[in-house]
């Protein structure tokens, strides 16, 4: 699990009295930098507690945090702390590139090392835009400090044309029109500026929404906080709350080695099922545990999810949004409906189990509005969840999101048209002349960590124009990428082994027969072993392998692990402690 030393050592010091206690030279130097006006007790016996904020201007879904950051400091102060705002390296799904999901590593890793090599006692940590809040789990997992989430929740609903806008969902369903040419240009550019409405991340039950809502049935936030919208004054007030919290977790010295089990990683599971999460909720969560040591596999979401019902009717499996959700009852409500699924052995932050906190709260928590929040007998869907497919294509495993897939699709066979990159794709997709028809599976290879690197979110391709033009709106599509978390479609993704880690889809041909068959969990290439033997993987997709000569990506792709692991750097795997290391001076 984890070689960590509490919080309070054995005398009943705070871990940032190594620093502060004594009259020394290095406890005098450490004390006189950091006063800048505190009192003296500032540095006896108060807890220090951080706030790993990750707000920037070039994260736009995170930018409010400092507001927040300051309702947590008013709640750590209120309970006698002293808070010290941390800011860490924050992740624009939107803006970066080649990808954020390159940087979740880094990003976790820094915070790590910034906690455990600074006077902390325990951290609260915002985050909101997709890798934020995976990589902010990830460190406080690796260095086990108390530690407590605040998600800084989704943004308000846009509407365009009198019609509400799902921001992601709505920008891949609006763009397909417009090469359909069943919407002009003209309308689909007059839509921007009403797309992003408010502060917050994407409104739908994308990866920031799913990634919240999941941190909470992880037990990581305080319950109920989850999905608050960002402008929602109630988000300061719960912000206030968790500042007070972490205070009280150095006291009882509750760190996420204590309460984050098997246990409530099925519930996370099972959460993730119910509300339609996003694909990319499997590779975070299957990281997550990795640092906590704790036995996840890509068959447990198979197995605990994958005959859950969705209940959540929002986009991109529904009609909703994020306001409407919150409105309906939010996460609460949910659990409530699928109680009798979840773990209830497992605790949470607070030091009570989420199951007995949802028995206590019955009286308290209801389904405003059955359309967003379905009951159990009236689901969405009957079977949700994240479904894992295996076969010579995918021998360690590819995803699938049947609640976003076609269900004339979900048993299929067809021709594969094979593209060597994204480029390759972008620059054929279009072309009136590719041999290509609805029934025909696109596959996109050279997208998975090791070979773009980091698992770009495309693996949700768009279609040929020719069909779109034809009325087509879905078609199978595989990929040893990622999608969006707003993404739809019948898309096969998280392919492992990838292409570039020598797997088979590095070999797939175009004119080849592949079957997809989900309700049998099988992905199957119609070619002999004997065959596939004698292929090589060719030039023009090995020559689009990423083959960084310096820097964090070269390391990146000298360590990373397949998507099937969680795509962590394997010397990350696993955690240091919160260890005080050798004095500065």
């Amino acid at each position: 699990m984890t070689d960590s030393q509490p919080s309070l050592g054995a005398s009943g010091q705070l871990r940032s009295a190594q620093w502060y206690a004594g009259e020394d030279r290095n406890a005098y130097i450490h004390r006189a930098w950091m006063r800048r006006g505190l009192p003296a007790d500032a540095f006896t016996g108060r807890p220090q507690i951080a706030i790993a904020n990750t707000a920037s201007d070039f994260t736009p879904c995170n930018a409010h945090l400092s507001e927040v950051a300051r309702s947590v400091r008013d709640g750590v102060h209120e309970a006698g702390g002293i808070p010290l705002e941390l800011p860490v390296v924050s992740l624009g799904e939107t803006q970066v590139r080649p990808t954020a999901m390159l940087w979740r590593n880094m990003a976790a890793m820094a915070t790590e090392e910034m906690l455990r090599a600074n006077p902390v006692d325990a951290v609260v940590l915002l985050g909101g835009c997709d890798k934020t809040i995976p990589a902010l789990l990830m460190a406080a997992a690796s260095v086990d400090l108390p530690a407590v989430v605040v998600p800084g929740g989704p943004m308000l609903t846009g509407t365009f044309r009198g019609v509400p806008l799902g921001c992601g969902t709505d920008v891949w369903r609006l763009s397909e029109e417009v090469r359909a040419g069943t919407l002009s240009q003209e309308q689909f550019m007059r839509s921007e500026s009403a797309m992003i409405r408010s502060k917050g991340h994407c409104n739908t039950m994308g990866t920031a929404s799913t990634m919240a809502l999941v941190a909470e049935a992880l037990g990581t936030v305080i319950p109920g906080v989850a999905g608050i919208p960002a402008p929602d004054a109630r988000l300061l007030e719960a912000a206030h709350a968790t500042g007070r919290l972490a205070v009280e977790l150095v006291a009882v010295d509750r760190r996420p080695s204590t309460y984050l089990t098997k246990a409530s990683f099925h519930n996370a599971i099972v959460t993730l099922a119910a509300i339609g999460g996003s694909t990319n909720a499997v590779v975070h969560l299957l990281a997550i545990a990795g640092r906590l040591g704790v036995d996840l596999t890509l068959d447990d979401f198979d197995r605990i999810g994958s005959r859950v019902p969705v209940l959540v009717d929002l986009q991109p499996a529904g009609r909703f949004l994020m306001e409407d959700f919150h409105r309906a009852g939010g996460l609460l409500a949910v659990l409530h409906e699928v109680r009798d699924l979840l773990d209830p052995t497992a605790l949470t932050v607070t030091g009570q189990s989420l199951v007995g906190y949802l028995e206590n709260s019955r009286a308290e928590v209801h389904v405003w509005d059955p359309e967003v929040i379905r009951s159990r007998t009236a689901p969405l869907l009957e079977e949700g969840g994240i479904a894992v497919l295996r076969g010579n294509l995918a021998p360690d495993g590819a995803i699938i999101k049947p609640a976003a897939a076609s269900p004339h699709l979900v048993r299929h066979q067809g021709r594969a048209v094979v593209f060597d990159s994204i480029e390759d794709f972008h620059t054929r997709i279009d072309d009136p002349n590719l041999d290509v028809d609805a029934e025909s599976i696109l596959v996109l290879r050279g997208c998975g960590p090791k070979g773009y690197p980091g698992m770009p979110e495309v693996s949700n391709m768009p279609l040929p124009k020719k069909l779109l033009e034809q009325g087509v709106r879905d078609m199978v599509r595989i990929c040893d990428g990622r999608m969006s978390g707003t993404a739809y479609g019948t898309i096969v993704l998280h392919v492992a082994p990838e292409a570039a880690a020598g797997g088979v889809l590095g070999l797939v041909r175009t004119g080849d027969t592949i079957f997809l068959d989900v309700p049998q969990r099988r992905l199957h290439l119609d070619v002999s072993d004997a065959e596939l033997a004698t292929r090589r993987v060719p030039d023009a997709t090995t020559s689009a392998y990423a083959r960084p000569s310096r820097g964090w990506e070269r390391l990146y792709v000298e360590r990373v692990l397949q998507a099937h692991t969680g795509a962590d750097l394997d010397f990350l795997v696993g955690s240091s402690g919160s260890s005080v290391s050798r004095e500065s001076h």
